[in-house]
């Protein structure tokens, strides 16, 4: 086992992997940067190491810090979490090379499963389904690409190959709009990316993202723990998450499990991972993997009762996983709500003094969160703050509970979305489960345009 672990991220997730850490007697080092300086999970390590001023670049980004770090603590192995590092293969590459164990996937595979192309073949070749689209990236030669639409059938979308978070790309519903939308996608993936390479899928009407997460070992074990429906999403930014998703079947289920853990021996696969699709008139899509732990897997942990962080640790250690597929048995329904330090309808970013804080409990109440009254969030990152999770016997009481702990849930000094939450658990719509990823966008819409009158 790890004696050692360092933990190359901030906010929550750092907080989550210490935790993960301490139960299982792995000593622990934080890294931050100078805004950081008074994060909890700062305050909790054994050791931390400041890496840098607050600018990610110079810090959290900065991988001859996080080496030296891990270095002069005597770290055996490093925990990137989400975001930032997590899914750099380079990193991954350097954190191996310098003699320490990263503790995610080998870096070849992040490679392959970085590049959206490069995935989907990998995908296709295990048998996963795909959305129909360009078989890899778009040619050069306009009426070809006029060709493969054709093929493929308006609407479309266009996507980065190097893309993610939202960004890189764009819907096109006529075929005269097409070579504009494919030149200007491009540009905006050089320029985000610095990889301007393009793929076309056919766009869906009404789709919900749905996910399956994934265990996998050294030893040729892999396991799936289910799915996620995370259709509730902003500009592809996800809101609320929800498992086990409504309205899958035991034998779709089953059936996108297998493929998933088939795939994940086909290409070698170590650590935690998640396959996100897709899904519509009970048909999956595969759109990305991400090779990494997940904001939303308490969601899976409640509904499961298995600690994926932990799990990460003990594959990385070269241990084989402690479950089979026949141990997983979905219990309950579990609902998490992303809460955010930003306005709850603008969503304008509000970083700045909590004045006074008191996080929700109970039976069933699941809080990770690094604030605490007299916490100053800094400008400088992500707006997410906490996630409040709810389980229940079934989704009408995972939801009943959610609106109790959102209406105990009390910040001041700074905004949070935490009323969006409170609305959305009111909401006929989203109660009824099993809509779309548009379904959030025309709300907000909606209300807005209620609001004018």
């Amino acid at each position: 086992m790890l004696n050692k672990v360092l933990i190359a991220n901030r906010g929550e997730i750092a907080l989550r992997v210490l935790r993960a850490c301490r139960e299982m007697g792995i000593a622990t080092v934080a890294v931050h940067s100078e805004a950081d300086r008074d994060s909890l999970h700062v305050k909790l390590a054994d050791e931390s190491v400041c890496i840098g001023p607050a600018p990610s670049p110079q810090s959290y980004l900065y991988i001859p810090s996080l080496i030296a770090a891990a270095e002069v603590t005597g770290a055996d192995g490093i925990h990137p979490g989400y975001g930032f590092l997590a899914e750099n293969a380079n990193f991954a590459e350097q954190v191996e090379n310098s003699g320490f164990i990263f503790i995610g996937p080998k870096a070849d595979t992040i490679r392959l499963m970085g590049d959206k192309v490069s995935a989907k073949h990998a995908m296709i070749a295990a048998g996963v389904p795909c959305v129909p689209g360009s078989d890899g990236a778009l040619p050069d030669n306009p009426d070809e690409i006029l060709k493969i639409a054709d093929k493929v059938g308006f609407p479309v979308i266009i996507k980065a190959s190097g893309g993610g978070g939202g960004r890189g790309m764009r819907v096109v519903e006529k075929k005269e709009d097409l070579l504009k939308a494919v030149e200007m996608t491009k540009a905006e993936a050089q320029a985000a990316f610095g990889n301007p390479m393009v793929y076309m899928e056919r766009f869906l009407q009404r789709p919900r993202h749905i996910e399956i997460q994934v265990l996998a070992d050294e030893h040729g074990n892999a396991i799936y723990l289910g799915e996620r429906d995370c259709s509730m999403q902003r500009r592809h930014q996800k809101i609320i998450e929800e498992a086990p998703a409504p309205f899958i079947t035991a034998e779709e289920r089953e059936k996108i499990g297998t493929a998933c853990t088939e795939a994940c021996k086909r290409i070698g696969y170590r650590g935690a991972g998640t396959f996100e699709f897709l899904y519509e008139n009970g048909e999956f899509f595969f759109i990305e993997m991400n090779t990494r732990v997940q904001v939303e897997h308490p969601v899976t942990e409640l509904i499961t009762g298995v600690d994926i962080v932990q799990e990460q640790l003990r594959v990385a250690a070269g241990l084989p996983l402690q479950y089979t597929q026949d141990d997983i048995v979905l219990e309950g329904h579990a609902f998490e709500c992303r809460i955010n330090a930003e306005d709850p309808y603008n969503f304008i970013p509000s970083p700045g003094l909590i004045e006074s804080c008191h996080l929700p409990g109970g039976l069933g109440v699941r809080v990770d969160s690094h604030i605490y009254q007299g916490y100053k969030i800094p400008p400088n990152y992500d707006s997410l703050i906490g996630k409040v999770c709810t389980l229940g016997k079934d989704r009408t009481q995972a939801a009943a509970k959610m609106r109790v702990a959102l209406a105990e849930l009390a910040i001041t000094g700074i905004k949070t979305n935490t009323p969006l939450h409170r609305d959305l658990f009111k909401d006929a719509g989203f109660l009824e489960g099993g809509m779309s990823i548009h379904y959030l966008e025309h709300w907000l819409q909606e209300r807005k345009e209620k609001l004018v009158k």
